[in-house]
């Protein structure tokens, strides 16, 4: 394995933009992925020390007795209160960057991508070398979130939505921005990218 670190790229948008999408078009390119949120998932429920942190600040509720995530009492518990957001992203959010870490010594690749909904308003943008938005029209992302999690409700997609940076905010925050719009194409956008990442290195 080389001794050289890849360069670290996130890749985010809001909730619904399309990101996993542009991500998957990376992966065909070879790019490793880290998917921060599917990640933070497995964490809550395999990492002891950050389990006993849940349990800790939101009871024992927080998981069944096989010790699997209560997902359902996190949502009604959790994303309504801006303060146990907070909480809850205090706890999540380092135990996803360490374990970023250690992923990405680990790939041989220019550059990998470190895929998450919560990059700016983390301050996990400090940790990585660029960040890539996907940007896509708001009412759009409400209908194609609700089409896909049949089990949040048009109030709920907008709590997460009002947790996030605004789009306009996080394209001039971002290195690169990737629009997902109906006249746009996404691999050609994709490849372009690619090609500046590739030639950095």
């Amino acid at each position: 394995m080389s001794n050289r670190t890849p360069v670290l790229v996130g890749i985010t948008g809001g909730i619904g933009s399309g990101k996993s999408t542009v991500a998957k078009i990376f992966s065909i390119l070879g790019i490793p992925i880290y998917f921060a949120d599917d990640r933070a998932k497995w964490l809550m429920v395999n990492d002891e020390i950050l389990k006993k942190q849940l349990i800790e600040a939101f009871g024992s509720e927080s998981y069944d007795s096989e010790g699997k995530l209560d997902r359902s009492f996190l949502a009604k518990e959790v994303f309504s209160d801006p303060e146990k957001v907070k909480t809850v992203n205090s706890l999540v959010h380092p135990a996803v960057g360490r374990d970023f870490s250690d992923w990405a010594s680990t790939q041989n690749t220019p550059y990998v991508l470190k895929e998450a909904a919560l990059i700016f308003e983390t301050g996990n943008n400090k940790a990585l070398d660029f960040v890539i938005n996907v940007s896509s029209p708001l009412k759009v992302r409400i209908a194609r979130t609700l089409m896909r999690d049949s089990f949040r409700s048009e109030e709920q997609v907008n709590q997460i939505i009002n947790q996030q940076l605004p789009d306009e905010q996080k394209n001039e925050l971002a290195d690169f921005v990737i629009k997902n719009t109906d006249n746009k194409l996404l691999i050609p956008q994709v490849l372009k990218i690619h090609q500046q990442l590739i030639s950095d290195k």
